[in-house]
């Protein structure tokens, strides 16, 4: 894609807190712009024109890929920019201002048993076993604590017949940006569980 100069009709350079006084952190417009040769009032002009104020997050950023060839993490970075400057709601926001995401899956198997087994296969997805262990026969849950200040935490609920609904989400994520990242590497992360969900 060729490199474009800024135009000056921007908004104004980033310090990394949102504009709206809602102490988020953002991508500044001169990191945007020497990230994606453009400036973050021709991106958000770009996709009002395609009609991105109807799309969802994933949309928007499968389109800034797919149509205008940027690279998925600035395509993340643009999106959730154009969602705070468009007053949509970004994926995953927390009343702290942080963002939390979470996966789950139905998995065979006693709520105690799916506990111990999946403490064990994502201890390496969270780089060692967990801080915290409730077996509580209701909802056992595990708690770890992760680098940057983020946490994770398993969840099993019983249901139904044979099966429990096995969740992990990941908290405490500072960045908007991290959000899709952080749902792809956990997504990823069940893989472990798959001799479980049939």
């Amino acid at each position: 894609m060729p490199r474009r100069k800024r135009g000056s009709g921007g908004a104004p350079a980033g310090s990394g807190a949102s504009d709206r006084g809602r102490g988020e952190q953002r991508l500044s417009d001169a990191r945007l712009g020497s990230g994606t040769g453009r400036s973050a009032a021709e991106w958000f002009a770009r996709l009002d024109a395609a009609g991105a104020t109807r799309l969802s997050h994933e949309q928007i950023s499968r389109l800034l890929v797919d149509e205008f060839e940027v690279a998925p993490w600035w395509a993340e970075g643009v999106t959730v920019r154009y969602e705070q400057e468009r007053g949509v709601e970004p994926p995953g926001r927390q009343p702290d201002g942080t963002y939390a995401v979470t996966v789950g899956r139905s998995l065979r198997g006693a709520p105690l048993e799916l506990l111990d087994l999946a403490v064990d296969r994502f201890a390496r997805y969270a780089g060692g076993g967990p801080a915290v262990v409730a077996r509580s026969g209701a909802q056992p849950t595990a708690d770890w604590a992760l680098a940057h200040g983020e946490s994770l935490r398993l969840r099993v609920v019983p249901t139904e017949g044979p099966k429990c609904s096995v969740s992990l989400t990941q908290g405490d994520l500072r960045l908007p940006e991290r959000v899709q990242p952080v749902k792809e590497g956990l997504t990823r992360a069940f893989g472990v569980m798959t001799d479980r969900q049939n």
